[in-house]
């Protein structure tokens, strides 16, 4: 399994809820039962078999408490019981919560191609914005010099402010363009990316669902309760963890992605290019997303996309349709180290 996972804690997952609900009901149902008849058992002491059987039972309890095999046994038993329960009313199986993942990741695959597309086309439109702007600049400016030459001041004012104006709105615009180019980068790598591991999910449900239910077929729950009684480590229970581990990793990625999904969804809708404005918080949603830690869907690729659109040698074609994710021969499933 991968060395940098941390498995989730029993009372971190679904049935850990289930779990603690169902201790805390039994502490007080406990509770209540033993204060409501407690002269009942008071009176129980006094008799010898009574009295004998109370001991033999807490000679018990301390013994599960402090066996460390029982202890375990019990402990595995306890969450097994849970985890059939709260699979009766949610989806934990680790297959099936990867297989809906696959389908997430489809709808989010269309989503994202449409966003790409809207995108391409605004920073169509401020190119051709700001191209119609410098040479409107270039014009004012021209006729300031004309006016100037021929002792035409307030014309030569007139149209030097103008020209002013209107390169100090192709300055933020062309800032604004930068930002739409790190965000178009950015897209369309997280859509390469996240085609790559959808096949790589679907690889890893085809053969993993086969291989599971092999050991299902072997696996009872006597074997398991041997191997814990042993110190073992129980095949199942192994393969589950891996297959959990893989899980929350998807999990985690598709939660990125539509997170910045969003983001880039809210900065576009902020932009007005017919009036040549936007809005600053729009920006400062993508600054902050630059000066984050490291992307789990991009990786090191966060960092080199950003520095490329910030590039004045690096020249993005907008014409060029975005890359079809294909992965190469020698592709090793991201997901196969998770089952080592």
């Amino acid at each position: 399994m991968d060395d940098n996972y941390k498995p989730k804690s029993f009372w971190s997952r679904p049935e850990g809820v289930t779990g603690g609900l169902f201790l805390g009901g039994l502490i007080l149902g406990g509770g209540y039962l033993i204060a409501s008849n407690i002269n009942f058992l008071i009176g129980l002491t006094s008799n010898v078999i009574a009295l004998s059987g109370m001991l033999l039972v807490l000679g018990a309890i301390i013994y599960m408490v402090l066996d460390p095999k029982m202890r375990n046994l019990v402990w595995y038993m306890y969450k097994s019981v849970m985890r059939w329960v709260t699979g009766l009313f949610v989806q934990i199986d680790p297959i099936g919560i990867l297989k809906s993942y696959v389908s997430d990741l489809q709808t989010n695959l269309r989503k994202m191609n449409k966003q790409v597309s809207q995108l391409r086309g605004q920073m169509h439109k401020l190119q051709e914005l700001i191209h119609n702007n410098k040479k409107e600049i270039s014009d004012n400016l021209d006729l300031a010099s004309k006016a100037k030459a021929t002792n035409k001041k307030s014309m030569m004012i007139l149209k030097s402010r103008k020209a002013g104006r209107l390169k100090e709105s192709n300055m933020r615009l062309e800032d604004l363009y930068k930002k739409m180019e790190v965000l178009y980068r950015v897209l369309t790598k997280m859509y390469e990316n996240s085609e790559i591991m959808m096949e790589d999910i679907k690889d890893q449900v085809m053969v993993k669902e086969q291989e599971r239910k092999a050991i299902m077929a072997s696996h009872n729950a006597m074997s398991s309760a041997m191997n814990i009684i042993k110190g073992n480590k129980d095949k199942k229970m192994m393969f589950d963890m891996a297959l959990e581990a893989v899980a929350d990793d998807v999990s985690q990625k598709v939660g990125e992605m539509e997170r910045f999904m969003d983001m880039s969804s809210n900065f576009m809708n902020s932009i007005d290019l017919q009036n040549g404005v936007f809005e600053e918080e729009g920006m400062k949603m993508l600054e902050k997303w630059e000066k984050e830690g490291e992307s789990l869907l991009l990786g090191e690729e966060k960092d080199e996309l950003i520095l490329q659109a910030n590039a004045q040698d690096e020249m993005l074609d907008l014409n060029e349709p975005v890359k079809k994710a294909v992965r190469a021969e020698n592709h090793r499933n991201q997901y196969d180290s998770f089952f080592e």
